[in-house]
């Protein structure tokens, strides 16, 4: 008998933060407009984190890059602020803004990420390597 209220707490619980941060419905019993709340301020929290990790694709936005990440992360699930930046800016494609774009690029540069993985360091051409001491 323990086992299920521990099973149905655990059901309820996965069901809550899903409706919180990846966009899952509402789960019973819990008060709409405090669930609501809730997901507004963690999008907000998510949207300044990235920020701070891709400040020039957040600049790019203006006073709208809170609503306009909160809108895609609605449907997205974090994956820490460096991968939910990355994944925001590709998801863009051509309507992401120049600076943005710069931004975007540098990091690809520098950094392997395929959408899955953490990214990691580009292996680099010991030329390369050096030229950065010529």
């Amino acid at each position: 008998m323990a086992d299920d209220h521990v099973t149905d707490l655990a059901a309820q619980q996965e069901a809550l933060v899903a409706a919180l941060v990846a966009g899952g419905p509402l789960p019973a019993g819990f008060n709409a407009a405090a669930v609501q709340a809730t997901r507004a301020a963690l999008r907000r929290k998510r949207a300044g984190e990235v920020a701070q990790r891709w400040p020039f694709l957040a600049a790019s936005y203006g006073a709208g890059w809170p609503s306009t990440f909160a809108a895609w992360a609605g449907s997205h699930p974090p994956n820490g602020s460096l991968r939910d930046g990355w994944d925001f800016a590709r998801a863009m494609g051509d309507s992401l803004p120049p600076l943005a774009r710069e931004e975007l690029d540098a990091r690809e540069a520098e950094l392997s990420y395929d959408g899955t993985s953490a990214p990691v360091p580009r292996r680099r051409s010991l030329w390369s390597r050096l030229r950065r001491f010529a």
